[in-house]
């Protein structure tokens, strides 16, 4: 797709990177909320993501993009076929990139029945919403603490339960709504309400990078992207490819990896020093570590992917002590869990095995997998 500016090729932001991708791998981690000033392409990597994801499988006359290999999944209309003995026929197609704007409504975002038609003749006629264009896809919402308060619940409702169930005067319809949800937004502009924040399951903060010679590097690809889009992006597709199979191969082997009791005695003994509320932040935590050890092609989390998972999903979960502003919590954080990166590699070191670290009997440690490994 060379009229996208390619995931890999975007300069720095790191955490971003990640957050993004782990979200593709495992959308039931509930999102991605991406707070930063303007201009740190925050938009080009939600829509480099979709892009760059590999090809879906897909029901070839479904508004809902159902997935024929998940008949658990389908929508009201794809079961009623199958029940009927109808064969559902088949493609395949690129990711959805779907982009909802801050003015949405509530009918836009779910879909309407139409009720005369029901009352009328007996029919049950559903107008697919967002929600049904972005199962299966990427759904981004820009300035998203601009949009309703009411339709960032419903989105967030619908990332979790992967569903979208839409019932009027006693008329229901139901389809799969699974899809990579990214919201972005300028702090300045004003922020989410605490019950919504919590509910993103991972939030990155970035900033424009300050370092000269990486903002050389932007300006050269940006001029080089400029000059001839189809030419740049056939220089970095090997690396969307490598990405893109990355991501589809952790994907496989999601459902497999496992996690030991102490590890999930670390989560919880992380989140009570933290005096963190409540207990999203414990799951989110589990949910990403897992996702990150499926990324780097390990079937048993360690140390390392609890670390990383909580340091994207703890930034919007701290408790805003007095006098102190978020710059300094998220530098203390950042202090204080590579310390315990730190006391890790110190086990290891002295031949202790650190929480969920080591590997299954007979089975040699994989090659650790990170963005920066890819060609800056």
């Amino acid at each position: 797709m060379p009229s996208i500016f390619p995931f890999t090729a975007i300069v720095g932001q790191d955490r971003m990177k990640m957050a993004l991708v782990l979200n593709a791998i495992n959308p039931q981690i509930g999102g991605v909320l991406i707070r930063g000033e303007r201009g740190t392409a925050k938009s080009t990597a939600a829509r480099a993501l979709a892009a760059l994801l590999p090809e879906i499988r897909v029901v070839a006359d479904c508004a809902f993009t159902c997935n024929p290999d998940a008949p658990e999944r389908l929508c009201d209309n794809c079961k009623e076929r199958v029940s009927n003995g109808e064969s559902l026929p088949v493609t395949v197609r690129r990711t959805k990139f779907v982009n909802l704007p801050v003015s949405a409504t509530e009918d836009r975002v779910v879909g309407t029945l139409d009720i005369e038609k029901a009352i009328k003749f007996g029919e049950r006629h559903f107008e697919p919403g967002v929600l049904a264009g972005a199962n299966r896809g990427v759904l981004y919402v820009d300035e998203v603490n601009l949009l309703d308060d009411h339709v960032v619940d419903l989105l967030l409702d619908s990332a979790a339960m992967g569903v979208n169930v839409v019932e009027r005067e006693g008329i229901s319809f139901s389809h799969p709504a699974r899809f990579v949800f990214v919201g972005s937004m300028n702090p300045e502009e004003g922020d989410l309400r605490p019950q919504l924040l919590d509910r993103f399951a991972l939030c990155v903060d970035i900033h424009g990078i300050h370092d000269s010679q990486a903002r050389v590097k932007i300006l050269e690809r940006t001029l080089e992207y400029e000059r001839d889009s189809v030419d740049f992006y056939e220089n970095w597709h090997p690396e969307e490819e490598n990405l893109s199979q990355t991501i589809s191969q952790a994907r496989k082997i999601l459902h497999r990896v496992a996690y030991t009791r102490r590890d999930l005695q670390m989560i919880a003994g992380l989140m009570a020093e933290l005096e963190v509320d409540g207990h999203r932040g414990d799951i989110v935590i589990l949910k990403a570590a897992i996702t990150h050890a499926a990324f780097e092609d390990r079937e048993r989390i360690n140390t390392r992917d609890i670390l990383i998972a909580a340091e994207l999903a703890l930034p919007h979960r701290l408790k805003r002590r007095p006098l102190q502003d978020t710059e300094a919590q998220l530098s203390a954080l950042a202090d204080h869990l590579e310390q315990m990166r730190a006391d890790a590699d110190d086990d290891e070191a002295e031949g202790q095995v650190s929480m969920g670290d080591a590997a299954p009997v007979g089975q040699e440690k994989k090659k650790t997998r990170t963005l920066t490994n890819l060609k800056q």
